[in-house]
């Protein structure tokens, strides 16, 4: 399976290559790296993209199985459905989109999301948008035999968005996530397209 590189992103990339300067990534993390930097132009994100040991294999190898990747919100769904589509067809479910009324004192994401755990204990979870709802998941691993394949944490804003990553980062669980109040769905939706690129390699 091989996937055509539009001439603009291939020439964006090169201009990538060359500014980045001095990095430290293997060449699997430098594609998720790049990828992110493309879609924001945004050089920052070299320093705040981190990745757990292993987790890079870990998404690879369950976007191959065609597990089931639930995201947080609508808008992170539709910026990788398209490429999921082109590649491994894996199921891609948005957490918030199946729920009409939120369970008292959440948030419809997070009610979503705790839906969407009980159903796909161990697929791939990507937020670009709701610190709440990565919090929760954070809370139910913790309690869990089970644990997700990946978690792609990239929520973005001013509440709750750096403790939730800080709580992601204390899990077991193979993560590549954003430190600091960055990210975005772009963001997650990025990592997750570039992670569904190098399972085609």
């Amino acid at each position: 399976m091989t996937l055509t590189i539009h001439p603009i992103m291939a020439q964006s990339f090169a201009v990538i290559d060359r500014e980045i300067g001095v990095h430290n990534f293997s060449p699997q993390e430098y594609a998720i790296v790049r990828r992110v930097i493309h879609t924001t132009a945004d050089f920052e994100f070299k320093d705040l993209i981190r990745f757990s040991p292993g987790a890079i294999d870990a998404g690879i190898a369950a976007i191959r199985r065609r597990v089931p990747i639930v995201t947080d919100v609508g808008m992170v769904k539709q910026g990788i459905v398209g490429l999921v589509e082109q590649t491994f067809a894996n199921p891609v479910i948005s957490a918030v989109e199946g729920i009409k009324e939120p369970l008292p004192g959440k948030t419809r994401t997070e009610t979503g999301l705790l839906k969407c755990w009980q159903e796909y204990p161990q697929g791939i979870f990507v937020f670009g948008n709701a610190p709440t709802a990565l919090l929760a998941l954070c809370q139910e691993i913790a309690q869990a035999s089970v644990s997700p394949a990946l978690v792609i944490g990239a929520p973005v804003g001013f509440i709750s968005v750096v403790e939730s990553k800080m709580t992601l980062a204390a899990t077991k669980v193979p993560q590549i996530r954003v430190e600091g109040r960055k990210g975005g769905s772009p963001v997650a939706a990025a990592i997750l397209n570039a992670l569904l690129c190098l399972a085609t390699e």
